[in-house]
């Protein structure tokens, strides 16, 4: 601890949330102040390459992380944050955290366990749901039901996957012609694609394969995988004194600077923030740089004035991986399909630069 008080930093941040947001910026602060994670679980999770971890288990290895692996030289409390004054932050576990810099990056509730090893079985578990089925049904076409969709479709080409999306089309965020172009490619695949109908996955009897839609159709299947939005991890947040920099979406209000409006030392980054762009990991990084910088500008009690600013990304670049050597990628004035969207993601899903960011081979 000499280091940090010789640096004249010694400030205590607080960092609630341990995606990947968080877990960057507690890694870029950890040898200059306090530093604190809160997180409910003990690992950092790739969350673009999970789904290829359904298919190939042994991909998670790299792409669940130990918290400890790369914050060596912060705290890591693992438990929720349940409540949040203007100096401390209450964990779930009865603890009490004081800050001096505050930095939300809850994201997405997720129902995962706490252990790493558990996760890992999750994935196991889910490779094995897969292998023993003949037909799966896919519930939501978003990004993460047309991943798994072509997933299991490149790696298990004998099954039938048949995916149910209530909306007219794919990948609604995207333009009309990626939809076009990953409709195309999953009907290729010989996927059932259905739209404009929602599965009633609360009428399943127990073992029973058959599963009825919105539009009166029943759907044979031995599986299914749930694919649509999580809520936020911000309920918890109305009953305390941030409760007025929620919006009505849940979201976090904040600035240009990243901090919530009216607050001097409180930063929100990720997906929990109200910011007008598209939720995407390599945003979120961008995020939690932008707020590296103020910190330590204001931790060196520089001129705020001199603040760094981030400004949202109305046209981000979204590449969605169909299976191992296909992509459909929208960039601002072009789409493109196929093998050459594949070489930029599909391979090893940014795995390894991931990793890199985090200071790990």
């Amino acid at each position: 601890m000499a280091g940090k008080q010789e640096s004249g930093a010694g400030k205590r941040v607080v960092v609630i949330g341990g995606g990947v947001a968080g877990s960057l910026l507690a890694k870029s602060l950890q040898f200059i102040s306090d530093l604190t994670l809160i997180d409910p679980k003990e690992y950092f999770e790739i969350p673009w390459a999970d789904l290829r971890a359904m298919v190939e288990p042994s991909f998670a290895e790299r792409s669940v992380i130990h918290h400890k692996a790369y914050l060596t030289n912060g705290n890591i409390v693992t438990s929720t944050a349940i409540n949040v004054t203007e100096n401390q932050v209450m964990t779930a576990d009865g603890r009490s955290i004081p800050y001096d810099y505050l930095v939300i990056a809850s994201g997405h509730k997720e129902p995962y366990p706490e252990a790493r090893a558990e996760r890992l079985k999750q994935f196991q578990s889910d490779n094995e749901k897969i292998k023993s089925s003949q037909s799966i049904l896919i519930v939501g076409g978003g990004p993460t039901g047309v991943e798994l969709a072509g997933e299991i479709a490149v790696d298990f080409p004998e099954k039938k996957v048949t995916l149910v999306h209530n909306g007219p089309r794919l990948l609604e965020m995207l333009g009309p012609k990626a939809a076009k172009k990953t409709l195309d490619w999953l009907t290729s695949k010989k996927v059932d694609v259905k739209f404009n109908q929602k599965v009633h996955l609360s009428h399943i009897a127990e073992g029973s394969k058959e599963y009825a839609t919105s539009s009166g159709e029943t759907i044979i299947a031995d599986c299914h995988f749930l694919c649509i939005g999580k809520p936020l991890a911000s309920e918890w947040l109305k009953e305390t004194v941030l409760r007025d920099s929620l919006d009505e979406s849940g979201r976090l209000m904040v600035d240009a600077n990243l901090r919530l409006k009216g607050c001097k030392n409180i930063f929100a980054i990720g997906d929990i923030t109200d910011l007008k762009e598209m939720k995407q990991g390599y945003l979120a990084q961008k995020h939690s740089a932008v707020v590296a910088k103020n910190i330590k500008m204001l931790m060196s009690g520089r001129n705020e004035d001199k603040m760094s600013t981030y400004v949202p990304t109305s046209k981000a670049i979204a590449i969605v991986t169909l299976g191992r050597a296909n992509a459909v990628a929208e960039f601002p004035f072009l789409t493109l399909s196929g093998f050459f969207p594949a070489l930029i993601k599909s391979k090893d899903l940014f795995v390894g630069k991931t990793r890199k960011l985090m200071g790990l081979h």
